[in-house]
C-alpha cells in the first residue's frame, strides 16, 4: 500500500470511529424531506436585524416612510432601485435619490458614486431577519452590494416566516432570476486575524424600513 492510500486509510478508519461506524457498514438511510413554514413575526424580524447592528422602523405610512430616508440622505448622494415601492413613496422624487433608470454602465457608476443605496426587497425571511433580493430591472442587484449604506423599504405583506417558506414559494429561483441574494444584517467578516470587520464586501451600514 502506498503511504498516499495508507494516509487516506487512517483518515477514514478515524471518521468512522467518530461516526461510531465500522468499515464496510451501510450508511443510514437519509432523513425525509420537510418544510417548516412558521408564522411571520414582525418584531422578531426587527430584532434579528438589530442583533447584527442593523437599525429599523416600522412605518405606519408611505409619508413616514419617506420622511425617515429624507433625513437619512440628506447632504448625501443616493441611487433608488425602479422599485414602484420606491415611487409610490415619493423617494425617488427627493433632490438627493438619483433614479436607477435602464442602462447599466450609468447605473454601476452611479452606484460607485453614491453614498446610499435604496432597494425594497421580494421578501423577507422573519426568523433571521433576512432580505431576499431577486435581480431584475426593477431591483439591480448593485444597488444593494455597492453604496456602503443600503436602505430597504419593505411592504409588511412581504415578510415571510423562514428559508423553508421561501423555498416553498421559489422552487426554481432559476426560472424567475439571474440572482438571488439573502442580505442578513450589514456586511462582515471575521476572515481577518477572527477579527469583526464590516463593511468588507458590502454595505456596513443597513437600515430595513417595513411599511
Amino acid at each position: 500500500m502506498s503511504p498516499e492510500a495508507a494516509s487516506r486509510d487512517a483518515m477514514l478508519t478515524r471518521i468512522r470511529t467518530a461516526l461510531g461506524r465500522k468499515q464496510g457498514q451501510a450508511p443510514p438511510p437519509l432523513p425525509e424531506i420537510y418544510l417548516r413554514p412558521t408564522r411571520p413575526e414582525l418584531s422578531k424580524f426587527f430584532a434579528c436585524i438589530e442583533r447584527l447592528n442593523g437599525k429599523t422602523l416600522r412605518a405606519g405610512s408611505l409619508v413616514e416612510a419617506r420622511d425617515y430616508i429624507s433625513a437619512l440622505v440628506k447632504g448625501k448622494r443616493a441611487v433608488a432601485s425602479n422599485s414602484p415601492v420606491l415611487r409610490d413613496c415619493g423617494i425617488t422624487g427627493l433632490p438627493e435619490v438619483t433614479p436607477a433608470g435602464d442602462d447599466k454602465s450609468t447605473l454601476r457608476a452611479r452606484c460607485a458614486e453614491s453614498d446610499i443605496g435604496i432597494t425594497s426587497a421580494d421578501y423577507g425571511l422573519a426568523d433571521t431577519g433576512t432580505l431576499v433580493m431577486l435581480s431584475s430591472h426593477e431591483e439591480p442587484r448593485m444597488i444593494s452590494l455597492l453604496p456602503p449604506l443600503h436602505i430597504a423599504v419593505v411592504p409588511e405583506s412581504r415578510i415571510i416566516g423562514n428559508l423553508d417558506e421561501l423555498l416553498r414559494l421559489l422552487s426554481a429561483p432559476a426560472e424567475q432570476t439571474s440572482s438571488m441574494v439573502l442580505i442578513t444584517g450589514p456586511s462582515r467578516t471575521g476572515d481577518i486575524e477572527q477579527i469583526l470587520v464590516r463593511g468588507v464586501h458590502g454595505p456596513g451600514e443597513m437600515h430595513v424600513v417595513v411599511i
